[in-house]
């Protein structure tokens, strides 16, 4: 066993290849964290310009008055 340890480790090809795939294997994870933070990014985005025009859309409606917002909501409502 300890010969075929001394091999692999003294054998340049071999470590030049584990060397390569680990460092591949690094580099997909560093990819793969990158596009979950962007998407992460993106949604909070979203999210952000879906809550102002919730709140325009509030304020609009509390600076109306009662009788038009009574009216509004009968043009909406389903008899």
């Amino acid at each position: 066993m300890t010969a075929l340890l001394s091999f692999l480790a003294g054998n340049p090809a071999i470590l030049s290849g584990l060397a390569s795939f680990i460092a591949a294997l690094g580099w997909g994870f560093h990819q793969r964290l990158a596009g979950a933070k962007a998407e992460r990014a993106r949604q909070a985005q979203a999210e952000t310009a879906a809550r102002a025009l919730a709140d325009k859309v509030d304020n609009d409606i509390g600076a109306l008055p009662a009788d038009a917002v009574k009216k509004e909501l009968k043009s909406w409502a389903k008899d």
